[in-house]
């Protein structure tokens, strides 16, 4: 062997397996990508599935109103309420359907608590739907 040359008389087998390192590094990046996206396209749209012909049939979602006024007095269904009243009222509702929808109009001024008071007697009450009504902005 001659300085600064490399023999060339042998040489190496041929491999005859095949190298899995390169797809085992594209495979682990690609779970790393689906773990990290999953929960971000799973939570960013909100579906009510349409339900099977074995479910109830004629059960429509009802709804009620609650308003809560400028001075933080409640109204159930355009009928004053107190809140004992409204607890009972709102019990009932859920008993009948539990499907009913709570829509949820309060005045701009209410303060953020009696919103959130009336969220909290309407899940206790065994209500989960909740709508909040706003007017559309104009132009």
């Amino acid at each position: 062997m001659a300085f600064g040359r490399l023999s060339s008389n042998t040489h190496a087998p041929p491999m005859s397996e095949i190298n899995i390192t390169p797809l085992v590094d594209v495979m682990l990046v690609l779970l790393v990508i689906f773990i990290l996206t999953a929960p971000l396209m799973t939570s960013a749209i909100r579906l009510d599935l349409p339900q099977s012909e074995t479910g109830e049939g004629g059960s429509a979602p009802q709804a009620i109103v609650l308003v809560i006024d400028a001075q933080g007095r409640w109204y159930l269904n355009d009928q004053p309420i107190v809140e004992y009243s409204l607890r009972e009222q709102l019990t009932q509702a859920a008993r009948r359907n539990p499907l009913t929808e709570l829509e949820l109009r309060a005045d701009a001024t209410v303060p953020y608590g009696r919103v959130v008071e009336a969220m909290g007697l309407a899940q206790k009450a065994g209500l989960s739907r909740i709508g909040f009504v706003a007017e559309v902005a104009s132009p």
